[in-house]
Parts: structure tokens; sequence; C-alpha cells
């Protein structure tokens, strides 16, 4: 049984670092420009295009040797939600990094992924692959609110979802049976839920490589689901991408098991608040999202108010003690005498690049 115990003592914990947030806030990453000049080397970063996402700032490269094609994944401070950013969070960026990285390290044999090399908290340099047009969604449990997720669409009666029947009886919140892998498309405009079935006959993959990257999410969802109960903590779902490297091999890209791309509810309290219920406690951003839609319509006006100090110190906090109580290792905040964010990533890139 799950001591709740784990969870109280790191909230309680990462609440003394809100004066290190706090004074952070200035410095939040929430830009980068690593195509800029780098006075020590009086060269520039050897950087090709870059994509700018609605976190991560992408950049094409060539892996300092010259010899393979790479992209420099920077995850920074932009807090994304109603299509649009709301605020930047501080050590937001890291903590999605770093908690990427611990991830990809522990999983490495299990699934290969793209990660070439870590050269700064907020920093992974990844292969160059060609990614499948999917989104390989795994659940475990009857929840969510968007379009696509398994309670929305079971509460209006669908039973056929994404290539899987589903009982009737089932309420909100509870586990399911079995892990159930739940695709959509990766679309530009609007992802929508696709089978098993459907992606091959048209053509986004072939049977192999959804075999092969359906084992892959299995494998992984159940091996985080191990490693959170032990920290006290449900992993309820969350969203992979694969792709192939220039040699063919399918690996796993973007990240694998972040706050932002994985629900984490607290394992603890979760019988008694389905007992009487309530919806499980979680770990989340929505309390942001709720504010902005009660203090404006943020898909619609053009300017939006600026997020409560308190509301964002508060979701940095959040996101550290998620990388603590997953990782089991301490969040390292930054000396206070050293420069900006953009300074520190621009000098770790060009040591990478063995241009100082």
């Amino acid at each position: 049984m799950v001591e709740s115990h784990i969870v109280d003592q790191a909230q309680e914990h990462t609440r003394t670092y809100l004066p290190q947030i706090d004074n952070h806030r200035s410095h939040a990453l929430n830009e980068t420009n690593l195509d800029t000049y780098i006075y020590e080397s009086n060269k520039s970063l050897p950087l090709g295009e870059k994509y700018h996402g609605k976190v991560r700032d992408v950049y094409t490269a060539k892996t300092p040797d010259g010899d393979e094609d790479c992209l420099v994944v920077v995850s920074t401070d932009r807090q994304s939600a109603f299509d649009r950013n709301l605020a930047n969070i501080p050590f937001k960026g890291q903590v999605l990094n770093l908690t990427s990285t611990w991830w990809f390290e522990k999983t490495n044999e299990l699934v290969p992924n793209h990660v070439l090399s870590v050269p700064h908290p907020n920093v992974t340099v990844g292969k160059k692959c060609t990614v499948f047009p999917v989104e390989f969604i795994m659940r475990g449990y009857v929840t969510g609110s968007t379009s696509t997720s398994l309670w929305t669409n079971y509460n209006k009666g669908v039973r056929h979802y994404c290539g899987h029947d589903l009982p009737d009886g089932l309420v909100k919140n509870q586990k399911l049976e079995s892990n159930l892998l739940t695709p959509t498309t990766k679309d530009t405009v609007h992802d929508e839920l696709i089978s098993a079935e459907e992606i091959v006959s048209s053509g986004r993959m072939s049977q192999e490589d959804w075999d092969t990257c359906a084992t892959y999410s299995m494998n992984l969802f159940e091996f985080g689901q191990r490693i959170a109960a032990e920290r006290g903590l449900i992993l309820v779902d969350t969203k992979y991408e694969f792709g192939k490297d220039a040699s063919g091999k399918i690996v796993l890209i973007d990240e694998i098991h972040t706050p932002d791309s994985s629900r984490y509810w607290i394992a603890g309290s979760y019988d008694q608040r389905m007992k009487e219920g309530g919806d499980p406690e979680n770990i989340d951003k929505e309390f942001l999202r709720l504010w902005f839609r009660d203090h404006c319509d943020p898909y619609k006006d053009e300017k939006i108010p600026e997020a409560p100090v308190e509301l964002v110190n508060e979701l940095s906090r959040r996101y550290i003690m998620l990388y603590e109580l997953i990782t089991g290792e301490t969040f390292k905040f930054p000396a206070e005498e050293e420069e900006d964010d953009s300074m520190v990533l621009n000098k770790a890139m060009a040591k990478y690049f063995e241009l100082i």
C-alpha cells in the first residue's frame, strides 16, 4: 500500500523553494536566440532552421563531428494553453527536460531513444528522425475532458473507442481492467482519434512499425506506472512519439512521462476520493487555466491579463515537486550570481559545439 506521507513531505519541503522561485521570475526563459554571436569565439553557433513550438524551440544542426544530422531541442518556461502563451513559469523548462532525461536513461534498455547529449538543463540534442504522424496515447483510467479523451467519449455513449470495445457501467476516473493504447492522428489543426487498423490501412504506418511502437508504448507505460507507484503517484495517462533514425531504427523521441505529457494523481487519497464520488487529487496546471477562463476569454481576447504572481510561483513549485518525486533527486537551483538564463544557455551550447 502506498504511503501518502511521501507526497505530503514533498509538498511541505518544496514550499520552502517559493522565495527562490520568486527571485527567478524575471529570468524565466521565454525565448531562445541560439543563433546569436558568441563573443568568446568570434563565431556563431552552427545552427540551421529554428522551429518555434508552444513550449520548445527546436534548431536543426549537425553533431560537433559533422557526421550526423541532429536537433537541438530547448525546453522553455512558456506555459501554453488555449492556443497561446499564458505565462512564463520559472524552471519549468528545466523540469521538463531533466524529467525526460531521467526517464530516457531509465528506459534505454526497454526502448531505444533519440538522445545524443544533454549539454544544459534546458537542452537535449537528439537524432534527427522521420517522425510517425501518430501520437501514442496510453490510458490506465477512464478520465479526461478534451474532445479525444476517454471519459468525454464514453460519457456520450461511445463504446467502440480507438478500436477497443468498452463495457457498459464504467464510471469517471475508475481504473481500467487493462491499459489501453488509444492513438490519435498528429495533425496541424486538430488531432483525431484513430484505430490501429485505420493507421495501417491509411498508410500512416506499416503493420510491422505499428506493432513495434505499440509494444514499446505498452512496456514504457507499465514501467512508468510501477515507478510512479513507488513514489506515491499514479501515472494515469501519457503520450509517446516515435520516429525512425537515419539507420531506419525506431526510437522514442520528444519527451517521456513529464508533467506536460502525462497526468499524475496522488495515490494515497485515490480510493477515498472515489468512494466519496470526488475527483482524484492531482498535481497539474489546471488551476492556472481556470483562473484565465474566469477572468477573460482566452480564446478570443486579443490581450489577456497577467497571471497572478502567486499562481505562477505555485505552478513552478508543483513542477519541481513532481520532478523530485519522480526522480528521487533534488532540484538544483542556479547560483544567484549566474548570468541570465539565455546567456548561460548560449555558452553551454558553444561549449557543446566546441567553439569555446
